[in-house]
């Protein structure tokens, strides 16, 4: 089954990959951007039997590899 982790920063937690690109978009004219945040998407697939396992496992990836769940939160979803 194919997994795919989204890992985003939590809220409060600076972003100055965000703010980098922010400012690039301004100096090229795009102004109406704002609060330019970067994420990152895993995908994977896995052996399981079924999608709630899928996402057990996916989920199981994320906490012990994918996310630093001190300034990350993730979450997860699967498809055949």
């Amino acid at each position: 089954m194919k997994v795919r982790v989204f890992v985003y920063l939590k809220n409060g937690v600076l972003d100055p990959q965000g703010k980098a690109v922010e400012h690039a978009l301004h100096s090229l004219g795009f102004e109406e951007a704002s609060d330019v945040r970067i994420s990152r998407v895993v995908d994977l697939h896995v052996k399981a039997n079924d999608a709630a396992a899928a996402k057990e496992q996916g989920e199981k990836m994320a906490r012990a590899l994918l996310a630093n769940e001190v300034i990350e939160d993730f979450h997860v979803e699967v498809s055949a």
